[in-house]
């Protein structure tokens, strides 16, 4: 036992402790009854893929215990956010739902289908003549619009599921350059979504993650793995976006990266609009980034809000800690939790780079997976650990973290494998699941929303997840609502969304 620890083990014995820590949050909490209805100057949306309720939950035990401590004490940045609330993620034709689906809901405001970007439940997946009059678009472009500076930042490529619902209208999230279309689509004039990232909102001021071979002609060495074909270009049409990029931003502060050592070299005051694509695909996993070439997510957050935040109309980011995801989709829990825990230390960053006062802070998970853990561990258990005692159907150890379904399935002489053999706490150890698959599956329960800043009382209780940027637009003065921004001093209006009886009817009309 730690230090830490053991001094925690002796203060909790202490009922003075307990209560004097009560007392504390509760003079806090009495102190939120005056209501930051300030005009929200900068908005930031933080995306835990996949980080649903379990996973928010365990990250913070790592947290703690990577500090020493027992970890369940332990208080993550998003913990200390005074509003919470409830989002239901279902697609309008998936229970259990996807990241582009849910992406078009939190970005755009509309329920959308499975697999589709910044269209409306009308476009049909797959299907490009479908696209044509159902888009949507996103707080992105709202926010671009009204002459705010407008970034994105993921650990997955700048063309997957989370970001391509700010900028594309895309009736499949897979088709990442013309490459991986149908013929049939090109032909009726779908554009690839690496393309539409460059031409559908002009002078995005910050876009930084992987997916480097997206952008450039077939069969082009990649800068950092010329020998690995794999890492080479897609594009069937030649096109090298990035140049392309380049060209068009070299009398504008304009400045393309593609290394840590190139990014962090910067100087935010000198640059205007920065383009940073830092893998041909996605980024690496936290656990294994290589940290003399490979910006962290915390790394690329403090420098996007320094680029954007010069702007004194304000600011939009987005930010994706999108391999939380992929941990679990391998069933490797602790890929996924250290990239949480990346995500977390991301969002205390940008705690310091902002004003509560002018800063509204969003951080939400567009989906849960069929994570869990369990097993009536002891207090300061290794999350990774062993539950203390071995079942009792069939008398084998078991991990406390384990999944309903996926890659970590597995027989042994008839039974269920005996994990002493393996080493279960390794990066790359496959957690037990219930069902065999390939690829672990999202869940459909309900994801937190986490939220400080103007107007972060609006997300209370259980919401529609496309609820959440209207929040967002209504609290920064932007988009379809603004009847309440006429007050004076800073403050935003409490005047109500509907400006009449009339339409408050004709929206209980509709609903029934």
């Amino acid at each position: 036992m730690s230090q830490c620890a053991y001094l925690n083990s002796k203060q909790e014995k202490d009922p003075t402790f307990w209560n004097t820590w009560a007392q504390k949050t509760l003079k806090n909490a009495l102190t939120l009854q005056t209501l930051n209805t300030n005009k929200a100057k900068n908005v930031i949306l933080f995306l835990g893929d996949g980080m649903g309720v379990p996973t928010v939950t365990a990250t913070r035990i790592l947290k703690g215990q990577l500090s020493g401590h027992y970890g369940e004490e332990t208080q993550l940045e998003m913990d200390k956010f005074p509003f919470v609330s409830l989002a239901k993620t279902y697609n309008t034709d998936a229970q259990v739902p996807d990241s582009a689906g849910t992406a078009t809901a939190y970005l755009c405001g509309v329920k959308a289908n499975e697999g589709t970007l910044g269209v409306s439940a009308a476009a049909v997946r797959s299907q490009c003549n479908t696209t044509k009059g159902n888009e949507v678009t996103s707080i992105l472009k709202w926010a671009k619009d009204a002459g705010k500076s407008v970034g994105i930042v993921t650990t997955t490529r700048v063309n997957h599921a989370t970001p391509s619902a700010a900028y594309a209208h895309c009736v499949d999230r897979d088709w990442y350059s013309d490459n991986e279309m149908p013929a049939e689509a090109l032909m009726h004039g779908c554009k690839d979504i690496a393309r539409q990232l460059f031409e559908n909102i002009p002078n995005i001021d910050v876009i930084m993650g992987g997916g480097r071979k997206f952008m450039y002609p077939q069969n082009t060495s990649d800068v950092e793995y010329p020998t690995q074909p794999k890492m080479s270009g897609t594009r069937k049409d030649g096109r090298n976006l990035v140049q392309e990029w380049i060209d068009k931003m070299k009398d504008k502060k304009g400045n393309y990266v593609w290394n840590k050592q190139q990014l962090l070299s910067l100087n935010p005051n000198n640059v205007d609009y920065l383009l940073g694509l830092f893998e041909p695909s996605e980024l690496a996993y936290e656990l294994e980034r290589n940290n003399d070439s490979d910006p962290s997510l915390t790394e690329m957050v403090d420098v996007a809000i320094k680029v954007l935040k010069k702007n004194q109309n304000g600011f939009y980011l987005l930010v994706e800690g999108g391999r939380i995801d992929h941990g679990h989709h391998e069933g490797k829990a602790k890929l996924a939790l250290y990239d949480a825990v990346e995500m977390d230390r991301a969002i205390g960053r940008a705690d310091l780079l902002t004003s509560i006062h002018e800063t509204l802070t969003v951080v939400t998970a567009d989906h849960s997976h069929v994570f869990t853990f369990g097993g009536y561990t002891l207090r300061g258990n290794s999350i990774f650990g062993l539950a203390p005692k071995v079942s009792d159907a069939d008398q084998k150890p078991f991990t406390a973290i384990s999944y309903g379904n996926g890659p970590g399935y597995k027989i042994v002489n008839g039974g269920r494998e005996n994990i002493s053999t393996v080493n279960y706490e390794s990066s790359h150890y496959q957690a037990q699941a219930a069902v065999p698959l390939l690829s672990e599956t999202h869940g459909g329960d309900d994801v937190a929303v986490f939220a400080k800043g103007p107007m972060a009382h609006l997300l209370h209780g259980i919401h529609e997840q496309n609820y959440i940027p209207h929040v967002m637009a209504y609290a920064a003065c932007i988009g379809q609502n603004q009847n309440h921004c006429m007050s004076s001093g800073g403050t935003v209006g409490l005047q109500p969304a509907f400006s009449s009886m009339a339409s408050v009817l004709a929206v209980t009309r509709f609903l029934w």
